[in-house]
């Protein structure tokens, strides 16, 4: 449901403005419209980065005490920095951690290049070299290419052999021509450079201690200083929100207050004479919005928000879509054993997560109890077909199950095509009523007319030619009260379709018959290209059962002729393999394909607009 707002503007003195603000943030209740379109200041963006960097070095502590649990946390460090202090301080340890890492890989590097030679002194080989004619030179090849040659033209000695490779040196006047890697090591000894990333490490392990000791101790200290900022910058926010008038002496400022919170603001506002309208929003008003929704479906409220709030003249379609969002779900995943993995993966996350996750772990509850009862409906149970097992337990219930071995085809179709035909025109009837609604509520009843007028025709259509195709005969009264209905709706239809074209009398017929020939062109192609979307849920489910079946015949037919204590193992390993990359092809399907359905054929038969913006009312930060 989208909460009632009503409109306020202030004209507050220079005066009264910082009263006035600070008693507008300790009420928390109004939401402050920006009258100074895109208007900033150096306050604003100094107080935007500086939240920013807040919040990635509070998260950054938090990666660090998940990843170095192990490493000792000092006793001693300032304990009294400022919140700024303190941030600068951590930045500066990201920093020398970082240069820490970028020495030690320097070193590695370093120590891999040496370690195939051994621990020996450069500067002795440099000595040789220098009092002798002959130069030393350093080179790698495969074992399999060293030639014997080269030992005999360039006095070539083997040093090492390392992964199929040969490390040698040669001695010659010039740079021997042979097929090998030159090699030039660095200067130090591998025995230093081992002795200073020992060092490094160290200073990295003291850095990263003090890093968690900070996260452990003075976490709070940093929390404290983002809430500030956070402050600050709402408190900037306001202060670009007003215009000067009256020679800058008076400040307008305008604001939203839910309509069931405007009391403790207007006695307020009276208390101090502030000078204040209450008004309700005019149409083009570009209204904040909150939704309020009961447990169940605010759990859908996150699937909404990835599409669009709704704007302030919209109707809140949460409460409409969750329960089909969730039978979409159980038809699109399609099995009754998965359904329960995933009904036991929200109860543990319900009871276990974080207080963030603990809303998802409830939804994933639903989703997979839906699945769970969708699954054992179509008779699928891990891939299992029900209805081909010889269970006695099974028998009285196997001719209900709805596919084509249980109640059979239905006008010669699988019964869950037929299904999901069926479960998508009342969607989109649904939509068709809600549009209506909103036409109603926004520019009155006759613009709700044509919309209505199309949802009675095709029900009169399917009750006067559908019902006797199920064998169901009708009444010649409620043959004809349909008809009656139907030939009302087609002068809905085309008659009424734009009540405002009717302010010029003449054009206003033709107007409206020429809106009702092309609305009954989108409706024929439209509704059907809509429908027949709805039979991805069909498809989707048929494959998910499917791809399971194939696994468990897999694992049984090809370990078939292993004894069974051998047998277990590999048959086992299919199945999980097997089930674990259908469970996951599966739950993407059962996501995207809810949603896809949702934000286009529900929502756009809705006259769904979204484009809503959140109330956020100017309050402390705590």
């Amino acid at each position: 449901m989208i909460e009632k707002m009503k409109k306020f503007t202030f004209l507050v003195t220079e005066k009264e403005y910082d009263s006035f603000i600070a008693s507008l943030r300790e009420l928390g209740v109004v939401h402050v419209q920006q009258l100074q379109k895109g208007a900033t200041s150096e306050e604003l963006q100094d107080g935007m980065a500086l939240e920013q960097r807040y919040k990635s070095v509070l998260q950054a502590l938090e990666i660090y005490t998940k990843t170095y649990k192990e490493i000792t946390v000092p006793q001693t460090i300032r304990e009294n920095a400022l919140p700024e202090a303190l941030l600068k301080h951590v930045e500066d340890l990201q920093a020398e951690e970082l240069n820490l890492l970028h020495n030690i890989d320097a070193l590695q590097k370093n120590i891999s290049m040496l370690e195939p030679w051994g621990d020996f002194d450069p500067a002795s080989v440099k000595h040789l070299s220098d009092t002798s004619a002959q130069q030393i030179h350093f080179y790698r090849c495969s074992t399999k290419f060293f030639k014997h040659e080269w030992v005999d033209a360039y006095f070539a000695t083997p040093i090492n052999e390392q992964d199929k490779s040969t490390y040698f040196i040669t001695f010659s006047e010039e740079t021997p021509d042979i097929q090998a890697e030159q090699i030039f090591l660095p200067a130090g000894t591998l025995s230093g450079y081992i002795a200073e990333r020992k060092a490094e490490e160290e200073k990295l392990n003291a850095v990263r201690a003090e890093l968690l000791y900070i996260n452990a101790n003075l976490r709070p200290e940093l929390e404290k200083g983002l809430v500030k900022v956070q402050n600050d910058i709402s408190l900037s926010k306001v202060h670009l929100s007003d215009e000067r008038i009256a020679g800058d002496m008076v400040r307008l400022m305008m604001g939203w207050v839910r309509a069931d919170k405007t009391e403790a603001l207007v006695e307020y506002l009276e208390k101090d004479r502030i000078y204040y309208e209450m008004e309700d929003p005019a149409y083009e008003d570009d209204v904040p919005i909150q939704i309020t929704n009961g447990s169940y479906t605010s759990l859908f409220e996150p699937i909404l928000r990835m599409y669009s709030l709704p704007n302030y003249h919209d109707i809140d379609p949460s409460i409409f879509f969750a329960p089909f969002f969730m039978l979409f779900f159980g038809l699109c995943l399609g099995d009754g054993g998965y359904g329960l993995l995933v009904l036991l993966g929200g109860a543990y996350l319900a009871w276990k997560g974080s207080d963030d996750m603990k809303s998802y772990g409830r939804l994933g509850i639903w989703l997979g109890l839906a699945t769970t009862i969708c699954g054992l409906f179509t008779g699928t149970v891990f891939g299992i077909d029900l209805t081909k097992q010889d269970w006695a337990l099974l028998a009285p219930v196997k001719p209900y199950f709805i596919n084509d071995n249980g109640i059979g085809p239905i006008f010669g179709y699988s019964p869950m095509m037929v299904l999901s035909v069926i479960i998508g025109l009342v969607q989109v009837l649904l939509g068709m009523v809600l549009k209506a609604c909103k036409a109603w509520r926004n520019y009155g009843f006759g613009y709700s007319i044509g919309t209505f007028s199309w949802v009675f025709a095709l029900l009169s259509l399917i009750a006067l030619y559908g019902l006797p195709a199920c064998n169901v005969v009708l009444p010649e009264p409620v043959r004809y009260v349909l008809m009656g209905i139907i030939g009302i709706s087609v002068i809905g239809i085309f008659l009424y379709n734009n009540p405002s074209a009717y302010k010029n009398p003449i054009t206003g017929p033709l107007l409206n018959i020429g809106g009702g020939v092309w609305a009954t062109y989108n409706m024929s192609t439209g509704l059907l290209g809509d429908l027949l979307s709805y039979i991805r849920l069909f498809a989707l489910g048929l494959t998910g059962g499917v791809l399971g079946g194939v696994f468990n015949s897999l694992a049984f037919d090809l370990t078939s002729s292993l004894p069974w204590f051998i047998r277990w193992l590999p048959m086992v390993l299919i199945l999980l393999a097997g089930h674990g990359i259908t469970f996951a092809l599966s739950m993407i399907s059962a996501f995207v394909h809810p949603m896809r359905l949702t934000f286009v054929e529900f929502f756009k038969n809705a006259n769904f607009e979204g484009g809503g913006k959140e109330y956020t009312p100017f309050r402390t930060v705590k």
